[in-house]
């Protein structure tokens, strides 16, 4: 209750100070994105992984569009040349290797949400570095944007010539830190310069209303934040330093980085935010639940924390968490709910932390790569 009071109270004040401009409202979704982030799957089955449905060899893209998974949600990095060093030293999540996954999963006839990183490696709140062909321009906004622009813009135009042209695009991942920062000033946390900020968003945005006009394909922009309590407060930034002209609020929401937030609160946050920023649709972009405790290799596992609500682990309380965190972002108008990497099993590569997996102990696979009918794999069908 307090929260919803919060919630109500911050509403009061924001709109009285900087009302967005009048939009149509928000329709009532027609369709909701029950999906998952399958940037590992090419990878893994280059390290050996059989993927497995009902105990039989699959391939994986057709096991969960098999399953009912609406969207699938790909990563792209710009130069991921730390791949290398790496087992055979194949690059993964470069534009190779999302143009073949892009290829597999609309072969299928499943739309893709394209994650432009912005960065060489992983990017989320605690890591925002610009990549390293960059590094030279980051303190000069003016040629830094229009990088950026001729980036996102050859290679949405690249998709496209191949017909893959994504249906979705977020621009930036878990961005609550300003985007495309030296490396000094990402290890420094330098806090948000939303001059600098605001422009590199509304180039890359307009980087693909550009690609719009000239294919006349329709594409979908996303901003990406992570945990419901920071999101409301970092789209006020976004809005009153005019980024504007995106379609999709996409959170991050994880029991065990985002506690003690609930998924009640969360739906409050959805409500909360269509209601702000009318016109506007509100997703989660990420999401993921173990189901069991156990390793399946000598890597840590990065998801440890129980909810008490969804307890003991077990693949039927896995499914429970995203069957309720679903009704209860549709319930509030929301348009979807991702998983995040419900295919990164274990196998004998390596990862910079080490062999295998950090998340076979929360995919939707068992540790034989079996698919748990049971499990998250049964909440694409389930009802909600």
């Amino acid at each position: 209750m307090r929260i919803l009071l919060l919630l109500a109270a911050l509403l009061t004040l924001h709109c009285a100070a900087s009302d967005p401009d009048p939009v149509t409202p928000t329709p009532t979704p027609t369709i909701f994105y029950a999906g998952a982030d399958l940037s590992y799957t090419n990878e893994m089955e280059d390290c050996g992984v059989v993927y497995k449905d009902n105990g039989a060899a699959k391939d994986p893209y057709k096991i969960f569009s098999d399953y009912g998974c609406k969207l699938v949600r790909l990563r792209l990095w710009h130069t991921p040349a730390w791949y290398d060093t790496l087992n055979a030293g194949k690059r993964y999540s470069d534009f190779a290797d999302v143009r073949r996954s892009m290829q597999r999963a609309k072969s299928l006839g499943m739309p893709v949400l394209l994650d432009f990183h912005l960065s060489d490696t992983w990017a989320d709140p605690g890591r925002q570095i610009a990549p390293a062909a960059w590094q030279t321009v980051v303190n000069n906004t003016a040629v830094l944007k229009d990088s950026l622009y001729q980036y996102i813009q050859k290679t949405l135009l690249a998709l496209h010539s191949e017909n893959l042209m994504p249906e979705m695009v977020q621009i930036g991942n878990e961005t609550n830190r300003g985007i495309l920062l030296s490396y000094a000033d990402d290890a420094a946390g330098a806090p948000i310069n939303w001059t600098r900020n605001a422009t590199l968003f509304n180039a890359g945005i307009q980087a693909v209303r550009d690609v719009e006009k000239s294919t006349g394909k329709t594409v979908k922009v996303a901003l990406h934040l992570s945990g419901p309590a920071a999101t409301p407060d970092l789209m006020e930034k976004f809005w009153s330093n005019n980024v504007r002209d995106f379609d999709i609020i996409g959170m991050s929401y994880y029991w065990a980085w985002h506690k003690p937030t609930t998924i009640a609160q969360t739906g409050s946050t959805v409500a909360w935010l269509r209601q702000r920023f009318s016109g506007k649709d509100v997703m989660i972009f990420e999401t993921g639940y173990p189901w069991t405790d156990g390793y399946n290799d000598s890597s840590s596992n990065i998801i440890n924390d129980v909810n008490p609500d969804y307890a003991p682990l077990s693949p039927e309380n896995q499914r429970k968490w995203l069957v309720d965190l679903s009704k209860e972002v549709k319930k509030q108008g929301g348009i979807g709910v991702l998983y995040w990497e419900p295919a990164w099993v274990s196998s004998s590569c390596r990862t910079p932390w080490g062999q295998g997996s950090a998340q076979e102990h929360a995919t939707f696979f068992d540790f034989k790569n079996n698919a748990l009918s049971n499990g998250g794999m049964a909440w694409f069908k389930s009802d909600f």
